[in-house]
C-alpha cells in the first residue's frame, strides 16, 4: 500500500488514461482523466462519497499503471480501445463486439459481396451493425439479395475472366453473374453502391439514383434493364411502406438511445432514424450496473457502441446529460467526418422520441427481471430438490462439474465448469491439459485434474489467509459445495479418493453416467433414485452438458491449430514466427482460407508474396 501512496504522490497534471489493477495484476478498470493527477487520487479520499461499487473496487486496487496523451479526445479513443481489449470487471461493459453479428460488404473485393461476419477488421471493407439478432441479420440480407443480384459465391471473380459454370442463383436472376464476365466493374460497383445505402437506411437518396437510371435506361431504349431498376424501386418502396414516419419535422439522421435501469442490469434501446423514419431498433443488456449512475452508463455505452458502429448520425439523442460530452462529440465527428450532436431534448417532438425509446426500455427490463426470477425460483427449487434426493446438509449453490476429452488419448484435456444459483459463472471455467498421464486412460486423467484444482485451491486459501484477504480474491481458493463428474462409479471412486486424500473431507462428490443418467454418491453401490422428470435431475445434466461442451470445444480448438499448423508448415515461405502469427489472428483454417490476400499479408511479419503463396495453396488443395 506504500508503494501504491507513493504512485499516487507522483502521478502528473497531465491527460491520460488509467489503469486499475487487482492482486493477481488483472486490469479491473480502465478510465481517462484531463488530469490524471486529480482524477486517479479522487478514488482514495475518504472524504468522498463515493457509490458501494466504487468502494468495492478501490478496495481491490493494488497497482496502477497510466497512459499519457496529448489531449483528452486521444485519452477518450485510447479508454475506448483498451476497455475493449480488456474488458475490466467494474467498467460498464458492451458484450465483446465479437459476440454481434454485423453485414460485412466485402468492398476490397474487385466484385464485393454481402457476408454475416462477426470479426470488425480495420480494412477497406464497410461493416454495417452491430445487431443483436442473427436472425435480422440474415432476413435483411435475404431481402436485400431479392432486391439486389449481388454475388454470393468465393470464387476469386477478375474482371474479364470466366470463372467456371454459372450457379442456380444466376440461371434464377438473384446474380448478374460476374464469374462469367457478363457485367463490367464499373457496373457491378455501382450496385454495390446502391447496397451500402440500402443498409445505410438512405432509402430516399437511393430511390432517387435509381429513377434516373431508369430513366435513362428507357431513353436508352435498354428497356430490360430500364425494368430490373423498376423492380428494385417497387422492392424498395413496399419496404419503406413498412417504417413508422416518427420525426417529420426533419430529414437529419438520428439515433434515439434511452436506458431503463433495474436492480443489477440496464436495457439500452436504440432506434435507428434515417430522413424522419424509423428504419429500425436493437436492444442491448448491461450487465451488473447496480450503483452506477445514469450518466456513466449513458456515456459508457455511447463510446463502445459507436467504436464499433459503421455509421455515425448527425444527432445522437438520450434521455440525460453526460458529463464530457464536448469530447465524445468531437471524437465521434472526427468518426463521421462532420459535426455531430449529443442532444438529451427536455420538450418537443425530439422529447417524445426519447420517452418512446425509453418506454420500450422499460418494457423489455421488466419481461427480462420477470425471466430471470422465474428462472431463479425454479433453480433454486431444483437445487433444493437435489439436496434432499442426495442427503445434503445444505442447499448446494456452488456446483463444479469436471469432463475429460480425447480421442484415442491424444491431446487429453479436462474442463471445470462452475454453476452458481443454477446460472453459469463463465469467469470461473478453467480448462486443463493433461500433463502426466500418456494414453487414452481417463480415470488417471480425472485424478490428475482434481489434485490440480484443490492442491491449488488449498495453496491459494492459505496464501490469502496470511494476507488477511477473502477466498474470493483468489482463482482457485473457493470451494464448491458440490462436486460433479461426468462418468460412472469408477470416475466418481477416483475424484473422491484424491480429495479424501487432500484432507478436503466436507465437500459432497456425485458422478452423472451418460447411458441411463444415474447418480452416483459416495459410499453407495447403487444409484440414487431421482426421478428422470425431476428438475433437480434436469439441473445436473445441464451441468454435466456444458462441462462435456466445454471439454470438447477445448479439444477442438488444440486438434484444430495443430492440423492447421501441419498444413502451414507445407506452404513455401511460411515459417514458424509466421505460423504463430497467422495462428494468433484466425485461429482456424476456415478464418484463413477465407481471408483476403490483403488481411494475410496485413498480419504481422507476413507480405503480399506469402499471402498469396497462401491463398494458391489452399485453393489448389481445395480444388
Amino acid at each position: 500500500m506504500e508503494r501504491l501512496m507513493e504512485k499516487l504522490k507522483n502521478l502528473p497534471d497531465h491527460p491520460g488514461v488509467y489503469l486499475m489493477k487487482d492482486e493477481a495484476g488483472d486490469v479491473i478498470y480502465v478510465g481517462k482523466a484531463v488530469s490524471l493527477k486529480n482524477r486517479v487520487r479522487q478514488y482514495f479520499q475518504s472524504s468522498r462519497n463515493h457509490s458501494p461499487k466504487i468502494r468495492i473496487m478501490v478496495s481491490q486496487i493494488r497497482d496502477f499503471e497510466y497512459i499519457l496523451t496529448d489531449s483528452e479526445l486521444e485519452a477518450l479513443i485510447l479508454e475506448c480501445n483498451l476497455i475493449k481489449k480488456y474488458k475490466p470487471k467494474y467498467n460498464v461493459l458492451l458484450k465483446d463486439d465479437k459476440t454481434y453479428p454485423y453485414i460485412m460488404v466485402t468492398t476490397e473485393e474487385e466484385y464485393p459481396r454481402v457476408v454475416v461476419t462477426r470479426r470488425v477488421n480495420k480494412d477497406k471493407n464497410r461493416y454495417f451493425g452491430p445487431y443483436t439478432s442473427a436472425r435480422a441479420v440474415r432476413e435483411t440480407i435475404e431481402l436485400m439479395r431479392r432486391i439486389f443480384p449481388i454475388r454470393s459465391c468465393n470464387k476469386a471473380v477478375k474482371e474479364g475472366v470466366r470463372e467456371g459454370r454459372p450457379c442456380l442463383y444466376f440461371h434464377i436472376n438473384q446474380c448478374l453473374g460476374p464469374c462469367q464476365g457478363n457485367v463490367s466493374k464499373a457496373e457491378y460497383q455501382a450496385m454495390v453502391k446502391e447496397i451500402c445505402k440500402f443498409l445505410d437506411g438512405k432509402h430516399d437518396d437511393l430511390l432517387e439514383d435509381l429513377r434516373i437510371k431508369m430513366s435513362e435506361a428507357a431513353n436508352n431504349l435498354e428497356f430490360e434493364k430500364a425494368a430490373r431498376y423498376r423492380d428494385r424501386i417497387y422492392a424498395i418502396e413496399r419496404v419503406m411502406e413498412n417504417q413508422k414516419v416518427v420525426y417529420a419535422s426533419s430529414a437529419e439522421d438520428m439515433d434515439v438511445i434511452a436506458f431503463a435501469q433495474g436492480e443489477g442490469n440496464t436495457v439500452a434501446q436504440v432506434f435507428f432514424v434515417r430522413n424522419g423514419k424509423l428504419i429500425g431498433s436493437e436492444r442491448f443488456v448491461l450487465d451488473d450496473t447496480r450503483d452506477t449512475e445514469l450518466k456513466e452508463i449513458i456515456s459508457s455505452f455511447i463510446k463502445q457502441f459507436y467504436i464499433m458502429s459503421s455509421y455515425i448520425p448527425k444527432v445522437i439523442l438520450v434521455q440525460d446529460d453526460i458529463e464530457d460530452a464536448d469530447v465524445v462529440m468531437k471524437w465521434l465527428s472526427e468518426k463521421r467526418g462532420s459535426r455531430v450532436y449529443i442532444h438529451a431534448p427536455k420538450k418537443g417532438d425530439k422529447k417524445e422520441l426519447v420517452d418512446m425509446a425509453f418506454n420500450n426500455a422499460q418494457d423489455a427490463l421488466r419481461n427480462l427481471e420477470d425471466k430471470l426470477k422465474r428462472e431463479e425460483t425454479r433453480t433454486f427449487g431444483a437445487a433444493k430438490q437435489l439436496a434432499e434426493y442426495l442427503g445434503l446438509d445444505k442447499v448446494p449453490y456452488r456446483i463444479e462439474a469436471f469432463d475429460i476429452s480425447n480421442i484415442q488419448g491424444t491431446e487429453s484435456v479436462a474442463s471445470m465448469v462452475v454453476f452458481e444459483g443454477g446460472k453459469p459463472k463463465n469467469s470461473d471455467y478453467r480448462r486443463f491439459k493433461i500433463k502426466v498421464v500418456e494414453g487414452p486412460n481417463d480415470f488417471a486423467s480425472m485424478a490428475e485434474v482434481i489434485e490440480r484444482r484443490f492442491k491449488r485451491g488449498i495453496e491459494e486459501l492459505e496464501e490469502l489467509k496470511k494476507q488477511g484477504k477473502s477466498p474470493e480474491d483468489g482463482k482457485f481458493s473457493r470451494m464448491p459445495d458440490l462436486v460433479l463428474i461426468d462418468g460412472g462409479k469408477g470416475q466418481l471412486n477416483i475424484a473422491v479418493s484424491v480429495l479424501r486424500r487432500l484432507g478436503l473431507v466436507d465437500i459432497p462428490v456425485i458422478s452423472l453416467a451418460k447411458r441411463l443418467e444415474e447418480v452416483y454418491v459416495e459410499g453407495k453401490s447403487e444409484p440414487v433414485d431421482i426421478p428422470k422428470s425431476s428438475d433437480a435431475l434436469h439441473l445436473l445434466q445441464r451441468i454435466r452438458d456444458e462441462a462435456h461442451r466445454f471439454a470438447i470445444s477445448y479439444h477442438r480448438n488444440l486438434r484444430e491449430k495443430n492440423s492447421l499448423r501441419s498444413i502451414l508448415e507445407d506452404i513455401p515461405g511460411i515459417g514458424p514466427k509466421r505460423r504463430a502469427a497467422l495462428l494468433k489472428c484466425f485461429g482456424t483454417l476456415e478464418a484463413i482460407r477465407n481471408a483476403t490476400v490483403e488481411e494475410l499479408a496485413s498480419v504481422e511479419g507476413m507480405n503480399m508474396r506469402a499471402a498469396q503463396n497462401i491463398i494458391e495453396y489452399l485453393r489448389g488443395n481445395a480444388e
